[in-house]
């Protein structure tokens, strides 16, 4: 597979996952009942580490920055 996540992509997905996460085990707000949906912070912290979006492939993006040489 190929990388499609640049840097700055990384750094957001990381830190929008920690956040459902942590929604996720009440660290941000107490329990409501919906704080299982906190768990789909797996999804962009997957995504960061491995540098490859699969829905990015399917529309065909990339936030990489383009190399010249």
């Amino acid at each position: 597979m190929t990388t499609n996540v640049g840097t700055i992509d990384r750094v957001f997905r990381i830190i929008i996952g920690v956040a459902l996460i942590a929604f996720a085990l009440g660290s941000i707000m107490p329990a409501t009942g919906w704080n299982w949906i906190g768990w789909i912070g797996i999804v962009p912290i997957l995504t960061a580490v491995f540098g490859t979006c699969p829905a990015y492939t399917l529309l065909g993006l990339s936030t990489c920055p383009t190399r010249t040489a």
